[in-house]
């Protein structure tokens, strides 16, 4: 499928410099919220009362929230399961997790005298250790394999690339977090976990082609090459990534508080994600001294090519 045609390489490397400055500034604002904000944990990594409670008919998932949110608690997560509802409370102080229950059934019952608790347990702060630990070596896990992987099927360069440019995405999403302080999730980690897959696939795309034109034009330079291969795969950015975001907001308007910020840290890890892969990983992979030589092993070649204005340099899906 084609979207549209370029028929002229468009010099995306002639401002990598100001891009990648631009990437690093935000880069370390993201670093320094971290660190002087940090992120506003859920009750899964911090602790707090999970309750089920049951009513006679479907549950209003959205009068829950509002009656729980009288009580003080301004980010409680509402699950419905038919016409069972979960409730999970953060920690607050001076109370303790049957109190809490108790307030919010007194609550419940006020407005519907039918509702009933089915459970009530609190979910300890260790528990939440364990799945910041958990994340953090998933995290690791992925990177690592993501290395392995590119450094097999193209060269450490692109390895090295590909990695720190997925982690400034990642850092970046995390940055968004810590900054406006929404509140971060086993969803959201989910999420920035699925926004290194993502951004690694446009990466190995972009690659790819830089590999295939190394092959066919032989008088390129690297930068010219690194030039034609964005420019190609402009058009399958645009349909891959639109159709992605089109479903992504789509989770956004209609998902409602649950899939709120799962689809919010989706949208930005898809923007910094396409950018991240045209511009930081292709411009560090050309400092590195990415040349021919390190992806071709010998062969002919199909075409040779004296300028990067190559009429069949068109982006084709």
């Amino acid at each position: 499928m084609e979207f549209f045609r370029i028929h002229k390489t468009i010099p995306f490397m002639r401002h990598a410099l100001v891009l990648n400055i631009v990437s690093v500034v935000t880069f370390l604002l993201a670093v320094f919220f971290l660190f002087h904000r940090g992120l506003h944990l859920s009750v899964e990594f911090t602790g707090g009362t999970v309750m089920e409670v049951a009513y006679n008919q479907s549950a209003d998932v959205g009068k829950v929230r509002e009656i729980v949110g009288k009580l003080g608690y301004t980010e409680v997560q509402v699950q419905s399961f038919g016409k069972s509802v979960q409730i999970r409370l953060p920690v607050k102080k001076g109370a303790t997790s049957a109190q809490q229950s108790a307030e919010v059934m007194d609550s419940l019952k006020a407005a519907d005298p039918s509702v009933e608790l089915r459970s009530n347990e609190f979910v300890g702060p260790q528990v939440g250790d364990e799945l910041t630990t958990n994340g953090l070596k998933a995290l690791g896990m992925v990177v690592v394999g993501i290395m392995i992987y590119l450094a097999l099927r193209f060269e450490w360069k692109f390895a090295l690339a590909t990695v720190l440019a997925n982690l400034h995405d990642v850092v970046i999403i995390l940055g968004f977090f810590a900054f406006f302080q929404w509140e971060f999730s086993l969803a959201v980690l989910a999420a920035v976990l699925a926004v290194l897959g993502y951004s690694v696939n446009e990466s190995v795309v972009i690659f790819d082609r830089i590999r295939e034109n190394f092959r066919r034009y032989r008088k390129m330079s690297t930068v010219e090459i690194i030039d034609n291969a964005i420019t190609s795969t402009i058009s399958r950015t645009i349909i891959t990534h639109g159709s992605t975001q089109l479903v992504v907001l789509s989770m956004f308007f209609f998902g409602g508080p649950t899939l709120h910020y799962f689809a919010l840290a989706l949208t930005i890890g898809i923007c910094f994600g396409i950018y991240s892969s045209a511009f930081v990983a292709a411009a560090i992979a050309m400092w590195l001294g990415v040349k021919r030589e390190d992806l071709v092993k010998g062969g002919p070649t199909k075409r040779d090519g004296g300028s990067g204005d190559d009429p069949n340099a068109g982006a084709v899906v």
